[in-house]
């Protein structure tokens, strides 16, 4: 079988890897540049490539094509591959056929890192064999060819999702949704919506889908939508019959028993954050971890980086990066869960934005805007009758100095951009990075 691999990152480097270990005629292109270590990776492993261009003649020649996530879906070579009528696969789909492994998939528009992340962290905690892979730590790919784990543990986005025909997961989980990418499902929200709901299509009921009774797309679609999967629900905001709730000044999951934990003796702080270990406890109680393992594990997990993470508290100035606030609604509930007057630092590129979300909350919490970004004009624009002190900045070290001149003792400098990095940036990480270096600086 020809498999052509499109992308030579994380994900397209351990597609090929697994493909060539599985006896298979492996060809990998990258229309880019592949970083040194996946080029000695790849030479390593004996798997030919090409960078800089996409021999069509080549790629049009497999039986099977799996695409990373950072090929766009609107490339000119993704139309040609589907006019053939070629499979074409993300790494989770093509890897997910090569393990028999239980397999608990996250998504959702804000949160799935720290859940996916705190799913791993129970059943490790529980000692079970598990893999924590997907849009998150090491390549799925890689780990199904080289490791013998019996569960993977799986963040997955929504361009994962365009690109799947049988995956199938034992626990999927639908945290939230809210208008993110727009820009690559024709500006219509339900479109990237029900992207997201894939993640369910293949389930059969022995399998388990997790998903919010607080959000309101999730609700409507859910009436038009047939999920085989045994649906369990949690909420913040409504007590259940089953499913996952809060009860007064604890969580409570009511399943085949119940589990139930003090709030604050959650590591994880703000109410996004409680919805969060609703979601990892149902997960946790379908696998038939014990209660006293599921309470250990939420009270040590350790946050995700660039989430809300605390960099420094200098001369009474505390400094927040929550730089993997790509979007409006997660730095809705970064503002939400401010205490103490933010000096807010915002831009990068747009993704199609509506700000109206947090309106109200930057009104009531923020004492300066930054912007920080090449085109700060659309923020300008949005918050300039409703904020009186708005700066401009277009390198983060700029951002810093002016955040730190207008911020007093007890107030909080919080980066938490709504927008993508790449205009100033490599990615999120480089851009919380340098915002923790510039801050320590």
């Amino acid at each position: 079988m020809k498999i052509v691999v499109l992308g030579g990152g994380e994900s397209g480097f351990g597609a090929a890897y697994l493909a060539k270990k599985k006896g298979m005629e492996v060809f990998l292109s990258d229309k880019g540049v592949i970083k040194d270590e996946y080029r000695s990776l790849l030479n390593e492993a004996g798997i030919e490539y090409e960078e800089g261009n996409h021999d069509e003649a080549k790629i049009l020649a497999a039986d099977w094509i799996v695409k990373s996530p950072g090929v766009p879906k609107k490339a000119e070579i993704i139309t040609k591959i589907h006019q053939k009528g070629i499979r074409l696969s993300s790494e989770i789909e093509f890897a997910s056929e090569f393990t028999d492994a239980k397999i608990v998939a996250i998504t959702g528009s804000n949160g799935k890192t720290t859940t996916t992340s705190l799913i791993y962290h129970i059943l490790k905690n529980d000692d079970l064999k598990v893999g924590l892979a997907g849009n998150i730590g090491k390549s799925f790919a890689k780990q199904v060819a080289d490791e013998n784990f019996d569960y993977y543990v799986l963040e997955v986005s929504s361009f994962q999702l365009d690109d799947i025909q049988n995956f199938r997961p034992h626990i999927s989980l639908l945290l939230n949704l809210s208008q993110d990418h727009l820009d690559q499902y024709n500006y219509n929200y339900e479109e990237y919506a029900l992207a997201k709901f894939r993640i369910a299509e293949n389930q059969e009921n022995d399998n388990f889908f997790i998903y919010n009774k607080d959000d309101e797309m999730s609700m409507k679609l859910l009436e038009k939508l047939e999920i085989r999967a045994k649906m369990i629900p949690f909420s913040t905001k409504l007590k259940l019959r089953e499913g996952g709730f809060v009860n007064g000044e604890e969580i409570e999951v009511k399943l085949s028993d119940d589990f139930m934990m003090k709030i604050d003796e959650l590591s994880l702080v703000g109410n996004h954050n409680v919805a969060n270990s609703l979601a990892a406890s149902i997960a946790g109680k379908i696998l038939n971890i014990s209660n006293e393992s599921i309470r250990n594990s939420l009270m040590t997990f350790q946050a995700v980086e660039h989430r809300l993470e605390n960099v420094a508290e200098i001369d009474g100035v505390k400094f927040i990066n929550d730089s993997k606030a790509t979007n409006v609604n997660a730095c809705y509930y970064a503002l939400e869960s401010m205490k103490q007057p933010t000096v807010w630092i915002v831009g990068g590129v747009d993704k199609g934005n509506d700000y109206t979300e947090i309106e109200d909350l930057v009104k009531r919490k923020v004492k300066a805007i930054v912007c920080l970004g090449i085109d700060n004009q659309k923020i300008i624009d949005f918050f300039k009758d409703k904020k009186e002190t708005i700066y401009s900045t277009s390198s983060m070290e700029e951002a810093i100095k002016v955040s730190k001149s207008l911020a007093k003792s007890g107030d909080t400098v919080l980066l938490s951009p709504c927008c993508a990095s790449f205009d100033l940036f490599k990615n999120y990480e480089d851009r919380g990075e340098q915002f923790k270096k510039e801050v320590l600086k």
